[in-house]
């Protein structure tokens, strides 16, 4: 069973994976990651490239002996498995691209990355996480997985939030869209607060062979607002066999 790898995004970890991992026990093994700086690796030195983010994805996935893997990227792990797949065409079967975009500096985010560095200054890790985590949720605090999200959030340190924000500052993958071999499934809340229409057309509009799931109302974390609806998704999604033709999208 081929074993899928979930990449959270920025304050993320890989606890905010726990009903996924139990809704597709059935479908493939989930090697959930916590990237340097977030979650349970928060001890970590944080990186502050996208392009040193997926080299240590790679060395990690390396060190496990996994050779051939599905991947899914949320958010700025969206950003993180794209230039995996840049590094690593050959090891990546499928590929899920989920609220994420093509382009780190986004237009139409909640807030430029440069308000959110001066904001996380002065406010510090804990507000910072707080407030971040609930640009999530369609209703925000009062959102289920909201305070479970928060609480993973909170265990970043400054320095990591500062070195995540600059990773995504600095990273385009525009050029290399075209480039992606695999089979992939974009996946978009149509009330994301954080990535626009506009981003996710780019992704399955110049990905190859690319499908697209338009999730109604949620926002940034379709898995934890319509968590089997999502699961359902991948599930779909991963044991499908047959690559189809690019379709048109004139």
């Amino acid at each position: 069973m081929i074993p899928l790898v979930m990449v959270h995004g920025f304050m993320g970890g890989s606890a905010q994976w726990a009903g996924d991992v139990v809704a597709l026990k059935d479908t493939c093994d989930v090697i959930a990651l916590d990237l340097p700086g977030f979650g349970a690796n928060c001890d970590l030195d944080p990186i502050n490239t996208i392009s040193g983010f997926a080299d240590w994805v790679i060395e990690e996935l390396d060190g496990r002996g996994v050779d051939s893997f599905d991947l899914l990227g949320h958010s700025m792990g969206g950003m993180i498995v794209q230039e995996v797949v840049r590094k690593i065409p050959h090891r990546v079967r499928k590929l899920v691209l989920y609220a994420t975009g093509a382009q780190g500096v986004l237009p139409g985010r909640f807030e430029t990355i440069a308000h959110s560095k001066i904001r996380a200054q002065q406010d510090g890790p804990n507000a910072t996480a707080r407030r971040i985590a609930a640009t999530w949720f369609l209703q925000r605090e009062d959102a289920k997985g909201y305070a479970n999200c928060a609480d993973i959030a909170a265990r970043s340190g400054i320095e990591a939030i500062l070195a995540g924000l600059d990773a995504m500052q600095e990273w385009s993958g525009v050029d290399t869209l075209a480039a992606i071999k695999s089979e992939t499934l974009v996946i978009w809340g149509d009330r994301d607060r954080t990535y626009a229409w506009e981003q996710t057309a780019l992704l399955w509009q110049t990905i190859p062979h690319a499908h697209l799931a338009v999730v109604p109302a949620c926002a940034h974390a379709v898995h934890l607002e319509k968590p089997a609806l999502f699961s359902g998704l991948l599930s779909d999604f991963l044991l499908q066999t047959n690559k189809p033709a690019p379709p048109s999208r004139t």
